[in-house]
């Protein structure tokens, strides 16, 4: 976004720094100019887009500065400009989950504060998230601190542009999973990025909304539609938002059912099983 320039460079030293080959980097301005950047080891490939194409948009400007659908390389990383590697083997140990395991194509790293060195529980993309130091297979991944298979996008498609903020990433997940692709989270593997809330962003609860009712009109079998749905209403009136959050969710609710939501492609029933299997019944 251009506002952190010190806390890039940073990041992109944490990158420089990994052992095996050099790593090759591609920044994007979104919306906003790049500063001045260290030449890399492994190249620097930049873009500058003249508006904020929001997360998921701006991640796919990244993915074809690799070439289309990413296929100059093999597997993309994806780093929040505010975090950074605390290790050098990270890289070597992405390289290596992905050669031993065909089937893996996304792996979700673990996000810890560099301070208390504490990771937020919704940064553990499953349910039974009090142990973030457990790997398991998951059914989403963390979009600022993660790896995916270049051929997972070239054969399902990029991140849903139009969603600009929240849930890209499940979209992402559910598409993959339907294809045949596994999902890791590694304990192991870890950004170091400040505890945040979501909500600090001004358009978080109406983006939560309408992107939870696109995703699910997206990808869901219609008769879970309105299951999913309604179980995340119930939970959104259970955790009580303040009245200007509520109000602001529940137009975003509202527009998620009025506006196009791109291309439907539901998921087999088989890979609601799979969901379900795996932790995550695509319910809830």
């Amino acid at each position: 976004m251009g506002n952190r320039p010190a806390e890039l460079q940073d990041l992109l030293d944490s990158v420089a720094k990994q052992q095996g080959p050099a790593i090759e980097v591609a920044v994007v301005g979104n919306g906003s100019p790049l500063p001045p950047l260290a030449a890399l080891p492994g190249g620097l490939r930049t873009a500058e887009v003249p508006e904020n194409l929001g997360i998921p948009g701006g991640r796919n400007v990244g993915i074809e500065l690799f070439g289309p659908g990413g296929r100059d390389v093999d597997v993309l990383l994806f780093l929040d400009d505010d975090g950074l590697l605390p290790g050098d083997d990270t890289g070597e140990l992405v390289r290596r989950a992905f050669e031993e395991d065909p089937q893996l194509g996304i792996v979700s790293f673990r996000i810890a504060d560099p301070e208390t060195g504490v990771t937020q529980r919704r940064h553990v993309p499953r349910l039974r998230a009090a142990d973030p130091m457990r790997n398991s297979r998951v059914t989403t991944f963390l979009g600022g601190a993660s790896a995916v298979r270049t051929r997972v996008i070239q054969q399902v498609g990029a991140l849903p542009a139009e969603f600009f903020y929240a849930h890209e990433e499940t979209d992402l997940a559910w598409r993959a999973l339907d294809a045949g692709w596994l999902i890791d989270y590694r304990s192991d593997l870890v950004l170091h990025h400040p505890a945040t809330s979501p909500a600090r962003h001004a358009v978080y609860h109406r983006l939560v909304a309408r992107n939870r009712v696109w995703l699910a009109r997206r990808n869901l079998p219609w008769p879970l539609v309105p299951v999913y749905l309604g179980v995340w209403f119930a939970l959104t009136l259970v955790r009580r938002p303040s009245r200007p959050a509520l109000r602001a969710w529940l137009g975003g609710f509202r527009e998620g059912w009025r506006t196009p939501c791109g291309e439907r492609r539901p998921m087999r029933w088989r890979t609601v099983w799979r969901l379900t299997r795996l932790g995550r019944p695509p319910i809830i």
